[in-house]
């Protein structure tokens, strides 16, 4: 049995059951421990930020290796975490 185009197994409730039953059998979670990063989550936001930042952030990104998005949360983590307060200056 397949859904239309996307060409999956759709598995019939009894199958699924017998598979679950099997796993259950086969596998022993009872001495499992928790994922401890299960609750870290991430939380999409919208934000602007100056073009400048953005292209610092993009070519630093080149050069490390990761995504600028990550690179940006990596570093909002860091800041976090040490509780850096910015410096603001107000120009009258």
């Amino acid at each position: 049995m397949y859904y239309s185009g996307l060409q999956l197994p759709i598995l019939k409730y009894s199958l699924t059951k017998k598979l679950v039953s099997t796993l259950r059998e086969e596998y022993d979670f009872s001495q499992s421990v928790q994922n401890p990063y299960a609750k870290r989550t991430k939380k999409q936001i919208s934000l602007n930020v100056d073009v400048d930042t953005i292209e610092y952030f993009k070519e630093l990104s080149v050069k490390i290796g990761l995504p600028y998005q990550t690179l940006i949360n990596a570093y909002l983590t860091d800041c976090a975490m040490r509780h850096v307060e910015p410096q603001l200056k107000w120009t009258s």
